[in-house]
């Protein structure tokens, strides 16, 4: 964090103890808990940092589904105070080891929460399909029936990126009706196809228009590859792209190793058949516009199923929590906007939109104003 922003917010964190102090007790956990997050160190900020923290063990244990067991890890405080919560992991072939999803995992488990992170398969590949939304189903409905995770019998649902609109759907499902306490989506999607349609364009709803992430649309590729190559070429082309996706994510800790696998990326391209070597060029060359034309076509059916749309699925009958940074090129911050419209007539929502995140994470400069909403969109969540 800049030299500048520490001092704003230090000066910001000074003056809401005080008021958290003599007010509601749940804004110091919110406090405490954005402080964390954005890494204090030093004097006050690091004091409120670890205020209520304690310590927590972690373990590894199989969760069923009705798609077979999910790998899961547990953050089990030594003395919990606040209830459990399912967090998700993203679309991401780190799953339940992404580091950025670990480091979260623990700042809530040191602030009392016990976090079960499921991971779901599929996202594992890259692949957006209607099993995930039965993998949260039946992991919420085992941790809820548990009560050692579940006293009152209900548990949080937290996802992250295209994990959060899943996260709603299932919330909505029938049997998770008087099982979930709350619904947390960060930096998740609305619709689907709609996203979809985003990241082929750069067209959002309303006719902005806004650079769309490489990264969404050779997800897209990944998916659709069985319709858009010869089935000769399909299982190819998408090892090119995965390795294209690790190299990106490479690129955020191990430069030597991105630029390694973003060599052997280049290197599949020019062993691959038409059409795949010119599909893969694109993808390596992050050609959003040209790719995305070639994908358009394809959205529509692969974004079909209502299952993998809150917006068009049974919404939740407890609160749903939408935080959304302002200038994600991922998923767009309209589909938070959007999302809550849908749900509002049937459900209470908290929606902030924060200009201190990116896709999913919390990384921006830190002004007074926009850290007090983080602070109090966190509060009514953890009071949930």
């Amino acid at each position: 964090m800049r030299p500048r922003s520490r001092r704003v917010l230090l000066f910001l964190l000074g003056g809401l103890l005080l008021a958290a102090l003599l007010a509601v007790p749940h804004y110091l956990r919110g406090l405490s808990l954005v402080a964390r997050a954005a890494g204090m160190k030093g004097g006050l900020a690091e004091h409120l940092a670890h205020w209520g923290t304690g310590p927590f063990r972690e373990e590894e244990i199989q969760v069923p589904s009705r798609h077979g067991p999910l790998r899961t890890r547990v953050f089990r405080p030594e003395h919990p105070h606040g209830r459990t919560v399912l967090l998700i992991p993203g679309v991401h072939a780190g799953g339940i080891d992404e580091p950025r999803l670990v480091q979260f995992a623990r700042i809530l488990a040191a602030g009392g929460l016990t976090v079960l992170t499921p991971e779901l398969p599929d996202l594992l590949q890259y692949l957006i399909t209607p099993r995930e939304p039965d993998m949260i189903e039946d992991a919420a409905l085992w941790a809820s029936s548990r009560p050692d995770f579940a006293p009152d019998g209900r548990v949080g649902l937290m996802g992250i990126s295209f994990s959060g609109g899943l996260s709603v759907v299932a919330a909505g499902r029938p049997s998770l009706a008087d099982r979930v306490a709350f619904t947390f989506s960060l930096g998740g999607h609305g619709d689907l196809a709609r996203v979809l349609t985003f990241l082929c364009t750069g067209i959002e709803p309303g006719g902005l228009h806004r650079r769309p992430h490489d990264y969404g649309v050779a997800i897209i590729l990944l998916n659709v590859a069985g319709q858009i190559v010869p089935p000769e070429q399909v299982e190819m082309l998408r090892e090119g792209i995965l390795t294209f996706l690790r190299a990106s994510h490479f690129a955020m800790h191990d430069a030597r190793r991105a630029e390694e696998s973003f060599a052997e990326a280049r290197r599949m391209q020019s062993e691959m058949p038409e059409p795949a070597a010119t599909l893969m060029k694109y993808v390596n060359e992050r050609d959003v516009t040209a790719l995305g034309e070639r994908l358009m076509p394809y959205v529509r059916a692969f974004a079909d199923d209502p299952s993998l749309s809150p917006e068009r699925s049974p919404p939740p009958h407890s609160p749903v929590f939408l935080l959304h940074g302002t200038d994600d090129s991922v998923i767009p911050a309209i589909e938070s906007v959007l999302l809550a419209r849908s749900l509002e007539p049937r459900t209470r929502v908290h929606l902030l939109l924060s200009p201190l995140i990116t896709h999913a994470e919390l990384d921006r400069k830190m002004g007074p104003l926009e850290v007090w909403r983080l602070v109090s969109f966190w509060s009514a969540l953890l009071a949930a």
